[in-house]
Order: structure tokens, then sequence, then C-alpha cells
């Protein structure tokens, strides 16, 4: 019997669920699997973690066969998945797992720092933007779409500001000639000042005949404004607000550089032949 199987045959006997504790005690009272380490709790919780609905960091199985019933004992209760649907008519697949620190295995914390670490990044890019002037950010954003693969080189791309007519703050040239053009929008905008409809329209029709459009900000776009995108006739206009303007700058690495990197591991099981 596998540690997968000896924590099914536990908890196909227990409806409400068991601890990650609780499971281990009744495997080792019940001598379904011989440990061969001083904390079998390890090696339960990692298997159970692993095979858990709703969780999915680096290492977790794309088979699922447990799922999170609550953690009212101050961690987590696990139960077995015998279909999507609890008794009650819930979707479990919709609900998302109830853990404490306790219960997160050492990758999951690893990517939870790392998610923090990111939004915290994130902040400060957005704050050094605001405190450089908007001249910056044009260049800045003519350079990250360069760097998202915009355009037919390094070269493709030019801030043009108040000098071109309408107000376009940057060009994309797609091909060398510039027979296929991307117009950029750059608003360099507080968080309380939301990009409207009439600043959407107004992009559009500075566009004129090009049919390509990236409206970047630092703010927010209001529904309006998202709304009046949808409906725009003959131009595709994408919208970037300040979320996805400094993730895309984290994936790019514009304004960024990785000073250090980790790995995450897993056990290979078919190296151990499946044990």
């Amino acid at each position: 019997m596998t540690i997968l199987e000896a924590i099914k045959a536990v908890l196909s006997k227990e409806k409400d669920g068991l601890t990650c504790k609780e499971i281990t005690n009744r495997i080792l009272s019940e001598k379904l699997y011989a440990f061969n380490t001083a904390d079998p709790n390890s090696i339960v919780g990692h298997s159970l973690r692993r095979h858990c609905q709703g969780l999915d960091f680096p290492s977790a199985h794309p088979v699922k066969y447990f799922y999170i019933v609550s953690g009212k004992r101050g961690t987590a209760v696990y139960s077995l998945i015998e279909s999507t649907f609890t008794a009650s008519g819930d979707d479990i697949s919709k609900k998302p797992p109830i853990s404490s620190a306790s219960d997160l295995l050492p990758e999951e914390k690893i990517q939870k720092y790392y998610n923090e670490h990111k939004e915290s990044i994130k902040s400060q890019l957005l704050d050094m933007i605001l405190n450089n002037d908007p001249s910056f950010f044009e260049h800045l954003v003519v350079k990250l779409l360069l760097a998202l693969g915009y355009g037919y080189g390094t070269d493709a791309g030019q801030v043009v500001g108040k000098s071109h007519d309408g107000g376009i703050d940057g060009i994309i040239n797609e091909d060398k000639l510039g027979l296929d053009k991307i117009y950029i929008q750059a608003k360099r905008y507080a968080s309380s000042h939301n990009v409207g409809c009439k600043e959407i329209q107004a992009f559009s029709g500075a566009m004129k005949k090009v049919t390509k459009g990236v409206f970047i900000t630092t703010s927010s776009f209001t529904k309006e404004a998202r709304k009046e995108v949808l409906e725009q006739v003959g131009k595709q206009i994408v919208l970037i607000d300040g979320a996805l303007l400094t993730d895309l700058m984290l994936r790019s690495g514009v304004g960024v550089r990785c000073v250090q990197t980790f790995g995450t591991y897993e056990i290979d099981t078919d190296f151990f032949g499946n044990a």
C-alpha cells in the first residue's frame, strides 16, 4: 500500500474529515504504511497538500484526491473527494482552501512570500514612476512595448509627445517602412484619478486611420472606459492599468533586475520505482 492509498483508506471512513495529524495517527495505529522517517506527519502532509483541491503551488500534483473541509480546529481538515460536489450541493472546486500557517509546506511558504515580494516591488515601481516626470513615463512605456516583442527591432519605437498632432505619446513601427503602426497614449495619474470614457474617445480620434492602440496609465480605467473600448469599430485598443503595467515590467525586466533565484524541488518517483 502506498502512502496515498493509506490516506484514502483512512479518509474513506470519515465523512467529516480529519486533520493531517489525525490521519497520520490512524495510519500508524492501523499499520497501513511503514514510515522510515522520524517525522511521518510531514510525509502525510506533503502527500495531502500536493493532491488537494485548490492548492496549485509549483510542486502540486495535477490529480486531486482531497479537499479541505474547514480550518475550525486551528488547522486544515481534509476529506476525500468522491465527487466535485458535497452532500449540501456546494461546488468544492470553487471554494478557496482554508489553511493555517502551520499547514503550509515549505514550497507553499516560498510561493506565498514570493508573491508578497512581487507585490511589494510592483508598489515600489509605481511609486518610482509617479516620482518621475511625465516624459520619463512616455519613454518607459515605449521601452516596455519593445521589450514585450512589439516592433521590428529595438529602434522601432519613438516618443512623440506634444509634437505629434492629436497628442499621441508614442509610436511603435511594426515594420521597417512604418506601414503598420501602434499608437500609444500614456497617462501618469495618481491612483485616485481614473481614466474615463472621454479620454478613450479622444485617443481613438487621435489615432485617425491607425487601427492599433495601447492606452497605458498608472491608475485604473472606469467601467465606462472599458465599455467604450469594446464598442470601438475598426480599432483595436488595449488598456493597461497600473497593476498590469507593473506586472509586465516585472515579466520583461524593465526597471528591475533579478538579484537571486531559487529552485524548488520534488521527489522523482519514477527514479525510485513509484515508491
